[in-house]
C-alpha cells in the first residue's frame, strides 16, 4: 500500500494500543486515520504479552477504562469476523497471610464501591475450582468471576481490520525517522517511505515511544525490562476453563493455555536494558532463554502446582516489556508538544488496557481533553526529572519489583533518593523528620520524636507513625507550627492582558485589586476541575500562582494552552521561591517578632498578599491556610530560606514553635473539609458537586471555561454531592475507596480518608449518589455505614467543617 500524502491524524505503532487508538478514532469519530508501523503489526511487544486480562485497579477511571476493555473483547469478533481468544475464566487472587487477606478484603470493598463483582473465598473453595493447586498455606483468596484471557495477536488483529472496515488505513514496514515542525506543533510525520502532512500525531510505539517523542522534543520516561514466562505441555487434570491464577505471595501468575500453563513472574531483581535508544530492527525479537534467573519462579511455581514439575517446558519467552517509574501507564499530550498524543508504557497489563486505552486516547486526541480523570496515567504527571534516563530505570526497576509486593498505605519508593531538597533538609533530618518525596522533593512527612527511629514502618494497621502525628496535630491546633512546603509549584504571570487572560481561564474571580488573593479551579468542557490553586495579584500586570508540588507539569501546561492570545506570559519559577508555612494561633505573635509589617487583622486581613522584610530577605507572605487555623504561607527567596527559617525558630521558641510534616496536614485539612485534587476533587466533579461553587463568578456576565456546562446544570440538584462522613470506631483505619452505604444501599466511596486527632474519630469524604439528584433533605434523611476492609460500620454524615477554630471546637 502507498503512503497517502496527508492524513488528519497518524497513530504511529501496530500494536495492541496503536490498533485499538486507530479503530476508536475511526468508529466512534470518522476520523481520517493512517496508522504507520515499522515492521508488521503486533511485532513489538504485543506478540509475546501473556494475555490475562484483569480489571480491577485502585482509580475508579481506570477501572472503568479496563472494564471497556472486557466488554470490547466479548463482541468484536461479532463486529469483525476475527476471533480474538477472549475467556472469561475469572481471576483467583491468593493470599498466604495476614496482611495480604487485609490487601483483599480492602480490595474486595473497592470492588464494591467501582461495581464489581468480587468474592472472598477459602482455601478449600480454591481447592475445588483448581484441584491441582497446593493450597495448605492459603488463608483464603479473591475471586473476580469477570476477568479473563486473550490472544494479544489475535485482538489486534481483530481491532485493525475494525479499524479498516470504518475507514482507517493501515501501513506497514514503514518506519518514522523525524517530525517536520512548525514551533511546537508537528506539521509532518517524515518517514522511509515519505512525509505525510497531519495534524495530530498519535504516539503509540511501544518500547519505542521514547525516542519516537524524542524526535519531536518530549520525554516518555518508560524503560524495557527483559520479562519472561514458560509454555508447557499438556498437563493432566487441567481443566480448559480452569482461572487465571495470580500468586502474589510467590511472585507468580498462571493461565491455561492449549491444556497447559502459561506461567511468570515479576522478581525483586528485574533486568533493564541498558538506557539507550531500543533498535529499530527489534521486531518479533527475544533474548535468550534465561533458566538461572527464571529459577526464583520456578521453584515458587512447582509448590503452588506441584504437577508442574512432571511438565514438560513447550517454550520459554524471554522479551522485553515497557515499564514506568510509577507502575501506571502514560496517556495523553505531552507538555512540550502542542499535537503530540502518547499511549505507551503499559508495565506488561498492555491487552487489558487496550480496548479501554483506545477509547480514551482517541477521544482526548479529538477533543483535547481527556474524557474522564485520567490523571494517575496521565503523561503530564511527569516533570523534566525524568529526562534522566538511569534515574527513570532505576526507579522503573523498583516499580516493577513492587508488582506484587501488599500494597501497604504510605508506602514511598526508595531508590534515587534524594533527588530534589530544599535548603532546609539537614535543619528538618536534624529535628528526626522522615521523609516522603513527591516528584523528586524529599519532603517531611512526620517528625520522630526522641528515642523513636526516623523511619516509616509499614502495616496494615496504624502505623508507626500515627502517635507522632497526632502530636504534631495537636501542636498546631493549639500553639504554632512551621511546615516546609517548597516543594510547591510556582508560576508568574505577567502582561498588561494578563489579569483579562487569567479571568478566562479561572472560574474564580480575578478582578480583585492588587494585594488580594484568590482560591480558584480552572475547568474543562465538562465543569470538571482540572485544577485548583491560589493566585495573588502583586501587581496591575502581575500575578504569582501557587498549586500542588505533583500538579507542575500538567497546571502549567493547562494555563499555558489556554490563555487567550494578548501581553500575557507564564513562566514556572518554582525553584526561586522557598515556602514556610507558619500556622497555628499563635503564628502571629511569631511573625510580628521578625518582622516590622503590621501583621494585625485589620492591617494583613485574611486573603491578602503583602511584601514584608524578614531576617533582611523580601518576603512574600500570602495570609491563607490549609489547615483551619490562623497562618500565613511565607515565599522566600530560595537562598534565604535558611535564615527565615532559623529567625522564626528562634522567635517562636517561647511560644513552642515546631516542625511539622505532610502527615499532620493531612489530617488537619480532613477535620476542615479542605478539598484535594486528584482525590476530591478531579476532572470528573464540578465545583458545585463539591461544595465549591461559592469560588465560582457565576454571578458575573464574564465567560470562563467551563461556564456553559455549569449553566446548562444549573437549576437542578446535582446527581452527586460530595459529604463528610465520621466514624468513632477506634479499629476501622480508613484510606479512601470505602464503599458509602445509605440505608444499607451503595450509594458511593470515600474519595479521602484519614484521622481526626481533635475529634477523635476516622475522617471521610466521599460522594453521595442519586439519580434523581441529591438534596439537603435526601443527604439528611439517610442512615448510614461505611464499608471498611469488608465489614461494615455506623457512620455519621456531617455538611460543612467538622472542625472550626471560630465557632464550636468540633462536630462529631
Amino acid at each position: 500500500m502507498t503512503l497517502p500524502s496527508h492524513a488528519q491524524i497518524v497513530v504511529i505503532g501496530g500494536g495492541i494500543i496503536g490498533c485499538s487508538t486507530a479503530y476508536h478514532l475511526a468508529r466512534d469519530h470518522r476520523a481520517d486515520v493512517l496508522l504507520i508501523e515499522q515492521g508488521k503489526l503486533t511485532s513489538g511487544s504485543t506478540w509475546h504479552a501473556a494475555g490475562l486480562v484483569g480489571q480491577l485497579r485502585s482509580s475508579a477511571s481506570i477501572t472503568r477504562v479496563l472494564k471497556y476493555s472486557v466488554e470490547l473483547y466479548k463482541g468484536l469478533a461479532a463486529e469483525t469476523g476475527l476471533e480474538t481468544g477472549w475467556k472469561m475464566t475469572g481471576c483467583l487472587r491468593l493470599a498466604t497471610n495476614a496482611d495480604r487477606w487485609t490487601e483483599y478484603k480492602r480490595l474486595a470493598t473497592t470492588a464494591r464501591s467501582f461495581g464489581m463483582e468480587m468474592h472472598l473465598v477459602s482455601p478449600e473453595e480454591v481447592k475445588r475450582m483448581w484441584p491441582l493447586m497446593e493450597t495448605s498455606d492459603l488463608v483464603g483468596a479473591s475471586w473476580l468471576p469477570t476477568d479473563g484471557q486473550a490472544s494479544p495477536s489475535d485482538i489486534t488483529q481483530s481491532l485493525a481490520r475494525g479499524a479498516r472496515m470504518h475507514g482507517a488505513r493501515i501501513v506497514e514496514g514503514v518506519r518514522v525517522t523525524g517530525f517536520a515542525m512548525a514551533g511546537n506543533r508537528i506539521t509532518a510525520v517524515q518517514t522511509t517511505m515519505g512525509e505525510i502532512a497531519c495534524e495530530t500525531v498519535v504516539n503509540c510505539a511501544g518500547q519505542w515511544a521514547r525516542q519516537l517523542g524524542a524526535m519531536a522534543g518530549i520525554e516518555v520516561p518508560l524503560q524495557a525490562v527483559r520479562h519472561q514466562y514458560v509454555v508447557t505441555e499438556r498437563i493432566p487434570g487441567l481443566a480448559g476453563d480452569a482461572a487465571t491464577i495470580r500468586d502474589p505471595d510467590r511472585r507468580t501468575y498462571f493461565k491455561e493455555e492449549v491444556g497447559g500453563l502459561v506461567m511468570g513472574g515479576y522478581e525483586p531483581n528485574p533486568q533493564p536494558l541498558p538506557p539507550g535508544d531500543i533498535p529499530n530492527d527489534w521486531q518479533f525479537h527475544l533474548f535468550e532463554d534465561d533458566y538461572d534467573h527464571f529459577e526464583q519462579h520456578l521453584v515458587q511455581a512447582i509448590a503452588r502446582v506441584p504437577a508442574l514439575s512432571e511438565a514438560g517446558v513447550k517454550q520459554m519467552i524471554n522479551g522485553p516489556e515497557s515499564f514506568t517509574p510509577d507502575g501506571n501507564f502514560i496517556l495523553g499530550a505531552a507538555a512540550e508538544c502542542a499535537n503530540m498524543y502518547v499511549g505507551a508504557g503499559f508495565n506488561a497489563f498492555g491487552i487489558a488496557s487496550g480496548g479501554g486505552a483506545g477509547w480514551v486516547l482517541a477521544d482526548w486526541a479529538m477533543r483535547g481533553e481527556a474524557p474522564l480523570d485520567l490523571w494517575v496515567v496521565d503523561i503530564r504527571r511527569f516533570s523534566g526529572m525524568h529526562r534522566d534516563r538511569r534515574w527513570v530505570s532505576d526507579r522503573t526497576c523498583e516499580a516493577y519489583g513492587k508488582h506484587y509486593t501488599i500494597g501497604f498505605p504510605h508506602e514511598e519508593y526508595l531508590s534515587g533518593r534524594p533527588r530534589i531538597v530544599s535548603p532546609l533538609y539537614d535543619r528538618l533530618k536534624a529535628h528526626g523528620a522522615v521523609f516522603g518525596s513527591k516528584l523528586g522533593w524529599e519532603r517531611p512527612n512526620w517528625f520522630a520524636p526522641g528515642g523513636v527511629e526516623p523511619r516509616d514502618v509499614y502495616s496494615m494497621g496504624r502505623q508507626n507513625w500515627f502517635a507522632p502525628v497526632g502530636e504534631e496535630h495537636a501542636h498546631v491546633r493549639e500553639a504554632v507550627g512551621i511546615f516546609d512546603q517548597s516543594s510547591f509549584a510556582k508560576y508568574e504571570v505577567t502582561g498588561t492582558d494578563a489579569m483579562q487572560a487569567l479571568d478566562h481561564v479561572c472560574a474564580g474571580d480575578l478582578t480583585r485589586a492588587p494585594g488580594r488573593l484568590t482560591y480558584t479551579q480552572l475547568l474543562n468542557s465538562r465543569g470538571g476541575i482540572e485544577a485548583d490553586l491560589t493566585v495573588a495579584r502583586l501587581a496591575e500586570d502581575r500575578f504569582y500562582i501557587v498549586t500542588g508540588t505533583g500538579f507542575r507539569t500538567h497546571d502549567l501546561a493547562w494555563i499555558a494552552e489556554h490563555l487567550p492570545p494578548g501581553d500575557v506570559a507564564i513562566r514556572d519559577i518554582t525553584e526561586d521561591w522557598g515556602t514556610l508555612s507558619l500556622m497555628g494561633p499563635r503564628a502571629r505573635a511569631v511573625l510580628e517578632k521578625v518582622t516590622g509589617a503590621d501583621v494585625s487583622n485589620q492591617g494583613f486581613p485574611f486573603g491578602h498578599v503583602r511584601e514584608i522584610v524578614i531576617a533582611g530577605a523580601a518576603v512574600r507572605a500570602l495570609r491563607v491556610t490549609y489547615v483551619g487555623e490562623l497562618g500565613w504561607e511565607l515565599h522566600v527567596p530560595l537562598s534565604a530560606t535558611g535564615a527565615v527559617f532559623d529567625a522564626l525558630m528562634a522567635a517562636g521558641a517561647p511560644e513552642g514553635i515546631r516542625p511539622v510534616g505532610y502527615r499532620a496536614l493531612e489530617s488537619l485539612r480532613l477535620e476542615k473539609g479542605y478539598r484535594a485534587w486528584s482525590s476530591d476533587i478531579t476532572p470528573n466533579d464540578t465545583p458545585f458537586e463539591a461544595g465549591l461553587g461559592w469560588a465560582v463568578k457565576m454571578k458575573t456576565n464574564r465567560p470562563f471555561l467551563g461556564r456553559e456546562a455549569l449553566q446548562a446544570a444549573a437549576g437542578a440538584p446535582p446527581r452527586k454531592r460530595l459529604a463528610g462522613f465520621t466514624l468513632a470506631a477506634p479499629e476501622a483505619v480508613l484510606v479512601g475507596r470505602e464503599t458509602i452505604l445509605r440505608d444499607g444501599e451503595t450509594v458511593g466511596y470515600l474519595t479521602s480518608g484519614g484521622y481526626g486527632y481533635t475529634l477523635g474519630q476516622g475522617i471521610g469524604y466521599g460522594y453521595v449518589r442519586h439519580r434523581e439528584g441529591v438534596t439537603d433533605a435526601f443527604l439528611n434523611a439517610g442512615d448510614y455505614e461505611l464499608v471498611v476492609a469488608n465489614e461494615r460500620f455506623p457512620a455519621r454524615l456531617v455538611l460543612g467543617p467538622l472542625y472550626d477554630p471560630q465557632g464550636a471546637r468540633v462536630k462529631s
